[in-house]
């Protein structure tokens, strides 16, 4: 189980998420082997999925996520779907 969001905003029809998966940190918690968070470009914008195993690491992937929303939209909504 986790906590799962949603954010959307109006990404551009040619967005490259190439810079954006390259900033975030490993979603791998090494010495348990559990995943920290998963996340989905989607075409209206991305699904993020904290499963509180770390919160410092997923905090850092969610604020890389919201950051590259707004970039392209002045406003964005965070959801939990």
């Amino acid at each position: 189980m986790g906590t799962e969001y949603k954010i959307k905003f109006a990404m551009p029809p040619d967005f490259n998420p190439s810079a954006l998966l390259r900033k975030l940190p490993s979603p791998i918690e090494r010495l348990a082997m559990v995943e920290i968070y998963n996340y989905a470009v989607e075409s209206d914008g991305f699904y993020f999925v904290d499963h509180l195993v770390n919160r410092e690491v997923a905090s850092v992937a969610l604020r890389l996520f919201i950051d590259e929303a707004l970039t392209y939209s002045a406003s964005i909504q965070i959801i939990e779907p």
